[in-house]
């Protein structure tokens, strides 16, 4: 029998430890983002302090944002894509940091006023933030009505969510404080597509 310290789950205990589907908790697994996973035959064990650290992180502090809602993007676990000016769709932590931003920053359906508004694009995987996107001024449409944010820079990514260790990858201040601030955070959304919107107030 393991000890406690050293126990390891499977990610369907995993899942239920965390309160979420599988599904949900198989995309942080395949995005590369738990460290110490280990195989039993076809079974990923995750070390249980592992689980317990992802349950721990806290919640964003979006009232520290200067916007009364942001926008959120909500990714899957990084693909390849056969496009024209990316080789990725989605998050990988090994990815480096300029195919990550290709994989981020675009084509998405959403109301382009609303993202740029608050000046950051918290990126979320399974309702934590593992990306952070600053430089939404500008914006590009295309013939399916989809958008991208052609001069969006990577703030910074999270390479392990359960420590979190974070690469900051910021130019400035203030996209370092904004990636500092969101990164590694739960964020829950909800939608139907791959934006979301948030009040960083509580209305209550």
């Amino acid at each position: 029998m393991e000890g406690k310290i050293g126990m390891l789950l499977t990610t369907g205990q995993a899942a239920q430890e965390l309160g979420c589907a599988i599904t949900t908790f198989r995309r942080l697994v395949h995005a590369g983002l738990l460290p110490g996973l280990s195989r039993r035959g076809v079974r990923v064990m995750v070390p249980l302090n592992v689980v317990q650290s992802l349950s721990q992180r806290r919640h964003s502090p979006l009232d520290r944002l200067d916007a009364r809602e942001i926008a959120v993007l909500r990714v899957d676990a990084a693909k390849q894509v056969q496009e024209p000016d990316r080789n990725w769709i989605g998050f990988a932590a090994s990815l480096a940091p300029e195919d990550l931003l290709k994989a981020l920053r675009g084509w998405w359906r959403c109301d382009v006023p609303s993202v740029a508004v608050a000046g950051v694009l918290p990126v979320t995987l399974s309702g934590y933030v593992v990306a952070v996107l600053t430089g939404l001024e500008r914006w590009e449409r295309n013939a399916e009505g989809r958008y991208a944010f052609p001069d969006a820079r990577l703030a910074g990514y999270v390479t392990d969510l359960a420590t979190p260790r974070l690469a900051i990858t910021a130019r400035t201040n203030r996209d370092r404080e904004l990636a500092e601030l969101l990164l590694g955070t739960r964020l829950a959304s909800h939608s139907g597509g791959a934006i979301a919107y948030v009040p960083t107030t509580s209305t209550g």
